[in-house]
């Protein structure tokens, strides 16, 4: 394909400067040639088919001219027009304003100067929040590295180039054509390197590469160039974070590492669990992954090695039924004025819920009114009264099976109860709410909407609303 000339026109649009060159395609600022409006800025995006390239050039055109038109949502750029394949191809798309992580890593690069633990958390949240977003539509990146990521307005990040990507809902026309692993060398998922495709957990694992190398500045693989290096991260593990930043708290060794776990099942289960554990630093449970100094020693790699040689991957489930089956579950509890009855039945209403959904999170909230703390040191201090709060809760968590769930405990302030769990559902990426149903003042729920009402009328998810067992007749 050659260069399009500035100001020529093609099939109603004006071509504008090239703004960008890449090994596989050229981007160009583009305009309706009529002169009219668009909505939003544009790029037109042409493939580089030139004599002795690949077909991988061909097949991830095909494929992003398939996702893009399908997929919505703040984290991908819009879709405008497609050429023909045979005449010219090309893709015009949202411009996408900011800068991609690549070239912020790059500028907050310094030997001196790490970048901010607060900065790379926070990224992370951003980028884990985008991926989730894919994968609830039955698609997966599977390129994920900085230079496919762009910080656009508020840290949103917006995922670019789906020339590799899988989505469940069309033919995976790379593992059809080529069958074989392509990708990024220092992002790959292991399972990807053995052909296997379409796991979230892959991206995860890019996620962690990234984190891994925002944290200390290297990459926790190197960039292999070899099929031989490449299958090295299916039993090896990167040195750990603290060994190359003395600053690296535990908490963020700890999520790393577990993103880059070569085996997927040992990974987080979806991308709302990393995006929950890097906004609650303080609630993730640490293991001996997130404590260790030391690199494993031969012995151990030796035995992963082992069990990589003849561990068979199989082909994942469609990607939103895989993030379902681990949520996030959340259970509000009242503060005040509740029975002991009551806190019975949220507990087996938990119960019943965590115990057909293994792996799954479970997040204890209560809110209170921000008017009942005071600043002084005190018995109504801000701390005192959250730390009674979760002492409490934690008391009531007592009598749940958690041994395959990860709890933590969030006692919020607001003035409005209601609004309150929305926002942290919503925020946290919640699957299933557990609440108590109001039971007194049932002929005012006619005229009022009470606070469990109001969650579930208005929740982005399931609302399971639990009632004590109480004869009729107390309730009516």
């Amino acid at each position: 394909m050659t260069r399009l000339a500035e100001g020529s026109e093609l099939d109603g649009f004006k071509i504008g400067p090239r703004i960008h060159g890449g090994a596989m395609a050229s981007i160009y600022s583009v305009t309706y040639a009529d002169g009219r409006p668009a909505l939003f800025d544009m790029v037109m995006k042409v493939p580089l088919m030139r004599s002795g390239d690949g077909g991988e050039n061909i097949v991830s055109f095909e494929i992003e001219h398939q996702l893009l038109q399908v997929l919505h949502g703040p984290h991908v750029p819009r879709f405008v027009a497609a050429g023909d394949l045979s005449r010219v191809p090309y893709l015009v798309m949202e411009h996408i304003q900011g800068q991609t992580l690549e070239s912020f890593n790059r500028s907050h690069r310094h030997p001196q100067q790490a970048l901010p633990l607060q900065t790379i958390a926070h990224l992370g949240a951003k980028l884990a929040k985008a991926l989730h977003s894919l994968h609830q539509q039955n698609a997966c990146h599977l390129d994920l590295k900085p230079a496919n990521v762009m910080i656009g307005k508020d840290d949103c990040m917006i995922l670019l180039d789906f020339g590799l990507s899988f989505h469940a809902n069309y033919p995976d026309l790379l593992a059809e054509e080529l069958r074989k692993a392509v990708g990024s060398p220092a992002w790959i998922a292991p399972e990807q390197i053995v052909g296997v495709r379409g796991d979230p957990r892959s991206d995860v694992f890019a996620i962690g590469v990234m984190l891994y190398e925002m944290t200390t500045g290297e990459l926790p693989f190197g960039s292999p160039s070899t099929a031989g290096g490449l299958r090295q991260r299916l039993w090896m593990s990167p040195r750990p974070p603290r060994a190359l930043r003395s600053d690296c708290p535990e908490w963020l060794q700890e999520v790393i590492l577990r993103c880059l776990e070569p085996q997927a099942d040992q990974r987080y289960p979806s991308a709302s669990h990393l995006m929950f554990d890097l906004r609650n630093p303080d609630q993730i449970t640490l293991t001996e992954r997130g404590r260790k100094t030391v690199s494993k020693g031969f012995w151990w790699h030796f035995k992963r090695w082992l069990r990589a040689a003849g561990m068979q991957y199989q082909a994942s489930p469609l990607p939103s039924e895989q993030i379902s089956e681990v949520p996030i579950v959340m259970v509000a509890l009242p503060n005040n004025d509740v029975s002991d009855a009551t806190l019975y039945a949220l507990r087996q209403a938990t119960m019943r819920s965590l115990g057909t959904r293994p792996g799954a999170k479970l997040a204890i909230v209560t809110v209170i009114s921000s008017g009942i703390t005071a600043s002084s040191e005190n018995n109504q201090s801000e701390t005192w009264i959250q730390r009674q709060h979760l002492a409490s809760f934690k008391k009531w968590a007592e009598g749940l099976n958690l041994q395959n769930h990860q709890v933590s405990f969030h006692v919020i302030e607001s003035g409005n109860v209601a609004q309150a769990l929305l926002r942290y559902a919503e925020g946290n990426k919640v699957n299933l709410i557990i609440m108590g149903a109001a039971t007194h003042g049932l002929a005012l729920q006619n005229f009022i909407a009470t606070v469990p009402i109001s969650v579930a009328m208005r929740a982005p998810c399931t609302v399971i609303l639990v009632k004590e067992n109480l004869p009729f007749e107390q309730i009516a």
